[in-house]
């Protein structure tokens, strides 16, 4: 490594971030970069480790010890090739993926962990910065081509991976832009678009094509891929939201989170809110805005977070976010021992900026106005019984805790069931599974019917960017196999070692 002693020298620093009262002004980001000498030391920290654990906390396997030393030695194009060997997309996962990897690190089994997300986020900002970066354009076309249905993470890194090998690859995305939930679902706070936009330009120029607003089954016929296309990828993520059926839940104030957020993210970027609702998702009728309403968000994970952050740049009067679990334990407990990912609490930045959380409490009616307006929340509070493994199993309401809080916005952040069936899953016929997602092996990536594939959210249900990333990876080596009579280039973890490619 770069520096053997570098862990006992060192503690785990992240970068410092503006102040709250100057970054809910806007939806800019909001955290700062390393100085060269941070990120120096902070790469430094990765130990020499026997067995690096955090390969394998990794759901793309990324080489970290590797490109931690490239950081501390400053070769910025070996740490971006080590990176880019496994990660398609590394400015996304590092600014907002959980990092698995962090929690299986070996130095947090005492220590704070590398910080592998912002060294990673580094490397990748530094290599557009410096021009490192080039269109990876195949030398040769195949002649096969490919559909790919959803231009979410799993639909872009499956995109590029089939591309980079020679295949034609069209990419069919049926919202205004290209990017899916990194675009629409996630902040700009977050997650600024232009990111976005400087990928898919790169991808366009290695000969990609994106076509949007373009929705296959209603404005584009499926028939018309079967006969165009030698094999099509449904990558149309886990779109169908968790909803809750309690007493006044048709009331006007109740909303899908997605149907907020969707509508930000269209107006930060300049675009109408509310068009396009005939072939986009998640659009709504009217326009949706927290400003001097007290606002409840009902769901405790990250699309919640967003919801409290994106509230609070609205101008909302309060901002509360209920949570149906007890609340977390700080730190590890015996029953999540490392290096798995601990279910620990969670403190975001938005809840920094000013929320009010409530775990263990249950929404028991929606109560609205005489004209039909919500205007608070009937709740209970919740006794959990906590299992032998240290699992919330079952609950019973807690006695007289019943209340009611003001609320003219209650936003429904409870994940996502399965992908929508209706139209084009229906129409093509594909087989679902138990629990309503496409139905393909782990290991084949294929549906029922030929030539068609599928991965991501779309095929294992709601998860993270990183695993949608991979999911890409891996069905796109699948696709290849079936074009190329079963032998495909991408067995290769290292993209640089394929052959008759400009890298």
């Amino acid at each position: 490594m770069g520096k053997p002693t570098g862990f006992k020298e060192y503690t785990r620093e992240l970068p410092s971030k503006s102040p709250v009262e100057e970054r809910i002004k806007g939806y800019h980001e909001f955290v700062n970069n390393y100085t060269d000498e941070q990120l120096n030391k902070q790469s430094a920290r990765c130990m020499n480790c026997g067995v690096p654990f955090c390969h394998s906390g990794c759901p793309l396997g990324n080489v970290i010890p590797e490109f931690n030393d490239a950081v501390y030695n400053k070769d910025w194009s070996e740490a971006y090739h080590i990176l880019s060997s496994t990660n398609n997309f590394p400015e996304f996962t590092g600014r907002i993926c959980p990092a698995p990897c962090e929690s299986a690190c070996v130095l947090g089994i005492n220590q704070p962990p590398v910080a592998i997300e912002e060294i990673e986020k580094h490397i990748i900002e530094i290599a557009f910065s410096k021009g490192i970066i080039k269109p990876r354009i195949p030398n040769i076309r195949t002649g096969k081509k490919v559909a790919i249905i959803g231009s979410g993470p799993a639909g872009l890194a499956a995109a590029a991976q089939l591309n980079f090998v020679g295949h034609s690859v069209t990419v069919f995305e049926r919202d205004a832009a290209p990017g899916g939930l990194l675009r629409y679902g996630i902040p700009d706070f977050k997650l600024e678009k232009n990111v976005i936009d400087r990928r898919i330009k790169l991808m366009e120029e290695e000969g990609i094509v994106f076509k949007c607003h373009a929705n296959v089954g209603v404005n584009i016929s499926i028939n018309d891929l079967l006969r165009e296309y030698n094999a099509i990828v449904l990558a149309g993520g886990s779109t169908t939201p968790r909803d809750l059926p309690v007493p006044g839940r048709e009331l006007k104030g109740v909303y899908y989170a997605m149907q907020f957020l969707k509508q930000q993210n269209k107006r930060v970027a300049r675009q109408d809110p509310l068009a396009y609702a005939a072939i986009e998702s998640n659009i709504f009728s009217e326009e949706l805005l927290a400003t001097n309403k007290d606002v409840i968000v009902i769901g405790g994970g990250d699309t919640g977070s967003d919801c409290v952050g994106t509230s609070n740049r609205q101008g909302a009067k309060s901002v509360t976010q209920f949570e149906l679990l007890p609340k977390p334990s700080a730190e590890r407990t015996p029953f999540m021992p490392w290096p798995t990912y601990p279910m620990i609490l969670k403190t975001t930045t938005s809840h920094e900026e000013g929320a009010t959380r409530y775990w263990a409490i249950a929404t028991k009616e929606f109560i609205g106005d005489e004209n039909g307006q919500l205007k608070a929340l009937k709740v209970v509070e919740l006794d959990w019984t906590i299992s032998a493994e240290g699992r919330a199993t079952h609950f019973t309401e807690k006695p007289g805790s019943e209340r009611e809080i003001p609320c003219q916005l209650a936003l429904l952040a409870m994940g996502f069931l399965h992908p929508q069936k209706e139209g084009l899953l229906q129409e093509l016929g594909v087989e679902l599974d138990e629990r309503g997602n496409v139905k393909a092996t782990e290991k084949e990536y294929k549906t029922n019917i030929t030539k068609i594939f599928t991965a991501g959210d779309m095929r294992r249900g709601q998860s993270l960017v990183v695993w949608a990333i991979s999911e890409g990876r891996e069905c796109a080596r699948k696709v290849d196999e079936f074009l190329s009579n079963g032998h495909s280039v991408l067995e290769t973890k290292d993209a640089s070692l394929i052959s008759g490619m400009i890298v």
